[in-house]
């Protein structure tokens, strides 16, 4: 007769607390996660006063809910959180799509004023596999004569037509021939490079209305938002809805001479136009960076396809080039990481480069796991549209309002305290130990 099998600990652990007192409350703690894979450990009470009689209406405490309240973790990066990510990718969408068609305080009108799609690429800093296609069919990555070699003795070409799932897709036919160096530096300074290309942008635009800047801040306004894409040679390009609006941003029409196609044509002179000096260029030479040939600018056809596509990078991050999700402690731990070799090439530079003293105000030590890249994902102007801290406020307050009419409460003046403190993270039984030792007055 066959012994019976043990059942998985997450098994048992769940039937554990199935049968111990205060089940219901604890599942109503994770339903209420909605799915959140590194939840927030909480302890301590939140009480609601009436502000006009002080009295205390409604209170409750971590003890309600198993000893320690669950909290989503809010993280925005789909490999880390899908479920808090989806939410992260939905208010963006909103954000966008507000400034593209108006909503959340943006007129309707603004879907009127001049705006474009960009996207502004890395240039090259060397050559790499590549899928190619032309009308729909795969060709050969980079046709070259097979007797044409790299100073090290290797082709300068690939016949290959690569499968999207080609592992080599983005690997450098020569690592050594490849400017590592130079692509770490890019990528630290890109969001700098982003900012260079706004002030020139506004530059441009003056020039071809025949304005001086000061004229040009008077009667136009530029907005924008944009999100960073790993690509799978590991560095980033950025993408942007921009939009020309009047002084007082989308409330108010631009000047007549703003067009569409002006504009265009100003995104691809300023993209082209932008240089900046890479530090520590005695150390290993000189290195100008700029952005690649490649700028890609067309007008906004299709709101919301566009709004989605750009809400959709916002949660992905350099993961999705083959990199890891958390920081590199030690020159030790590169020799462990589960990355394809190029990635590890650009993480090791960084490495490098990070020791030496011109390259310290990069902290490319601290961003090596970005492959260089310190810039935030997602960002926008000013006067683009909502904020992302505007929708979760609204969200919040929302929940609020329908707890308190739960409660029987939401026509009342209310406030409430509250004295929570952090007590650990995750669903694992570490997070739960931990919380525990809180409870009995440990520090975590």
């Amino acid at each position: 007769m066959n012994e019976p099998t043990s059942l998985p600990s997450a098994v048992s652990a769940l039937l554990e607390r199935a049968g111990a007192p205060g089940f219901d409350a604890w599942r109503r703690n994770i339903t209420s996660l909605n799915g959140c894979t590194n939840p927030v450990h909480l302890v301590g009470e939140s009480t609601v006063f009436d502000t006009t009689t002080g009295h205390a209406l409604h209170s409750h405490s971590s003890g309600e809910y198993g000893g320690r309240l669950l909290v989503a973790c809010g993280n925005r990066r789909a490999a880390v959180c899908p479920a808090c990510a989806r939410l992260y990718r939905a208010d963006t969408y909103h954000l966008i799509r507000a400034g593209l068609l108006g909503g959340k305080g943006v007129p309707e009108t603004a879907s009127g004023h001049p705006q474009v799609f960009a996207t502004l690429t890395a240039p090259g800093f060397g050559p790499v596999h590549t899928r190619r296609e032309r009308n729909g069919t795969v060709i050969a990555c980079r046709p070259r004569s097979p007797r044409e070699s790299c100073p090290h003795g290797l082709p300068v070409g690939c016949h290959v037509r690569h499968d999207r799932t080609d592992l080599r897709l983005g690997e450098p036919l020569c690592p050594r021939c490849y400017d590592y160096a130079g692509a770490v530096l890019w990528q630290s300074r890109a969001g700098h490079l982003w900012h260079r290309f706004t002030i020139e942008l506004k530059r441009e635009l003056a020039r071809r209305a025949h304005l001086t800047r000061a004229e040009f801040a008077q009667t136009t306004r530029l907005s924008y938002a944009k999100v960073a894409e790993y690509q799978r040679r590991g560095l980033i390009h950025f993408h942007a809805t921009i939009r020309l609006d009047g002084p007082d941003g989308p409330n108010t029409a631009p000047p007549d001479w703003a067009t569409i196609d002006l504009l265009t044509s100003a995104v691809r002179t300023a993209a082209g136009s932008v240089r900046l000096r890479a530090p520590g260029t005695d150390v290993i030479g000189l290195r100008t960076l700029r952005f690649g040939a490649q700028v890609d600018v067309r007008p906004v056809a299709a709101h919301g396809a566009v709004a989605a596509y750009i809400a959709k990078y916002a949660t992905k991050g350099a993961e999705t080039a083959g990199a890891v999700d958390t920081r590199v402690r030690a020159a030790t731990d590169l020799a462990l990481l589960p990355v394809r070799a190029h990635v590890l090439r650009m993480i090791a530079t960084c490495w490098w480069l990070g020791a030496l003293p011109p390259f310290a105000p990069l902290e490319l030590r601290r961003w090596a796991h970005m492959l260089g890249y310190r810039g935030h994902f997602s960002t926008k102007s000013r006067r683009y549209s909502t904020t992302l801290t505007a929708l979760r406020t609204a969200r919040t307050n929302h929940r609020a309002h329908q707890r308190r009419q739960t409660l029987g409460i939401a026509n009342r003046p209310t406030t409430t305290v509250s004295h929570w403190r952090d007590a650990g993270r995750g669903h694992s039984p570490e997070a739960a130990l931990i919380a525990h030792r809180v409870e009995g007055g440990d520090t975590p």
